[in-house]
Parts: C-alpha cells; structure tokens; sequence
C-alpha cells in the first residue's frame, strides 16, 4: 500500500462512474496542489454510468491512488448479471440500471475487471495522529445507502468501525457528520452532480492544522457538456446524460425524505474541524 505523507493534505472522492472528464479534471486538482498518489483515496464505482469505462479506469489505474472496492467494481469483477447498487427490484433506479450497467461490462477488459476483483474492501490509515477507515457503504453491505439524515444508522455504523474519521462513498451526496468523537465523510461523487440542481462533481480535502485536521468538501467543474455528449453519443444512459446537464437526478428512489426535499437545492462547501483525539491514558 502506498505510504501517505503526513506533510500533504488527504485528497478523497467517490464515483469516478466512467466519467473521464471529471476524472481527468480532479487528477489536474491533485498535481496543482503536489498531492504524492499515497495521499489521495477513491471510495469505490469507478466504472457506473457514464461514457468511458474503460478509459476512466485505466487512467484511475496509472494514476496510482488508493482505491476501495465498490459494489460496481465487485459486480464487474464477477461479470455479474447486474450493478448490485441495492435498487429495489422494479423500481426506476433499478430499471435505468439495466441500460447503463450492461454497457459498462461490455465495454470494460478482463485486465480491468481482474483489477476490480483485487481492489480491497477498505483500508486503514495512520494520519498526523488519527485513525483513518475508508469504505464503499458500510461495514457489513458495501451497497447501503446511507445519507446524512439518517443520523441513528451513521452512529450505529460507526459505533462499528476502529477510527476516529471515517470516509465513506456510494451515496453521491456529500457531507461531513460529527458523531460523538467520530467525523463520518462521505466526500460525495465526482461523475455525477449530487442532485442539487448544478452539474458540479465533489471531493473533500483533509488538512493537517495545529489542533486536528480540517475537512473541507469541495465542487469539481468540469467539462460536463463533453461528458453528456458523449453519453448521447452512446445512447445507453441518456437519462443520467440529462443528469449531468441539469444536477437533477432522474429517480428519487434511494433518498430519505430529507434529501429528496433538498432536490434542486444547491448545496454548500462546507469545513469541519476534527479535533485531534486525546490520548489514551494507561
């Protein structure tokens, strides 16, 4: 595993999904701040909606950044019939999912999908004096959903995991929650826009200060026009190619009440300021 480098920040993000000018666009974010590969993390589904499958992976690959195993990557890997996103059977996401996952196996390698099926589940790091877990969904699913109102399923989740910040993906909206001594971060997505009426992607920046680390999300513009078109081009999603246009997403299904009424709404850059932990007294 690459080293990370305590005297950088943590780059993190989640859902490349294929789009191979967010990507390409968040990589040049990276090289202007001098980020070493060790310091940045991917949370999974390289590979979902968008145009370039292959691609996309194949730059994520040669970038050489830490990556988790998603649900996508986990599906892939087995050449399995579907996404395994956790779509209710029948429901619009899961019937969207039909046109745009198909065309993702197709259009990925064997060496891909054998790297895919070697990514791990998550991975621990050692960070200016916290402990650092990152994983798709959750600990026993990586394919559940869970959105920041849902505050009695995050603290239970993270009553489970040995860290003082956790960063998690699959979702596709950003937020930071405190949850007791814990900061759970799901930094969002970077291939899809998170449902907020702007086609901008997200990330987080982790930064080592004095007294703890501040975590900061962050929009990722890109060039969208070039990624939808090429959508159209291909015509296996042209829902989620109107997504990328408009920052709405085409169902609602996965959303609490909370987040569906925020549909439309744009969201906000947000810093939180984790606090270094306290030491254990012995």
């Amino acid at each position: 595993m690459r080293p990370v480098d305590p005297n950088h920040p943590l780059l993190v993000f989640g859902g490349p999904y294929s789009n191979l000018q967010a990507t390409m666009a968040l990589r040049e974010i990276a090289k202007t701040l001098g980020l070493p590969t060790g310091n940045v993390i991917c949370t999974g589904d390289v590979v979902a909606y968008a145009a370039s499958p292959e691609e996309t992976a194949n730059l994520i690959r040669e970038w050489g950044i830490h990556v988790i195993a998603g649900n996508c990557e986990e599906q892939l890997a087995a050449a399995a019939p579907d996404c395994g996103c956790g779509f209710e059977e029948g429901s619009e996401c899961d019937l969207l999912s039909r046109g745009w996952y198909p065309f993702a196996l197709a259009n990925t390698s064997d060496e891909t999908r054998t790297w895919m099926g070697r990514l791990p589940p998550g991975i621990t790091l050692d960070y200016n004096g916290f402990r650092l877990h990152a994983l798709h969904g959750c600990t026993a699913r990586k394919n559940r959903f869970l959105f920041a109102s849902q505050k009695t399923d995050l603290a239970k989740e993270a009553d489970r995991i040995d860290a003082d910040i956790i960063l998690a993906g699959h979702c596709g909206i950003p937020f930071i929650n405190r949850i007791g001594q814990k900061t759970w971060l799901n930094a969002g997505v970077i291939g899809m826009p998170a449902n907020d009426g702007t086609p901008d992607g997200w990330y987080a920046l982790l930064t080592p200060e004095a007294d703890g680390i501040r975590i900061t999300l962050h929009r990722l513009a890109y060039d969208h026009l070039a990624a939808a078109g090429a959508m159209r081009r291909s015509g296996h999603a042209n829902s989620y190619a109107r997504t990328i246009v408009t920052g709405i997403w085409p169902s609602y299904d996965v959303l609490p009440e909370v987040e569906k009424s925020d549909t439309g709404v744009s969201l906000r850059q947000k810093a939180v300021l984790a606090k270094r932990p306290a030491p254990v007294l012995v």
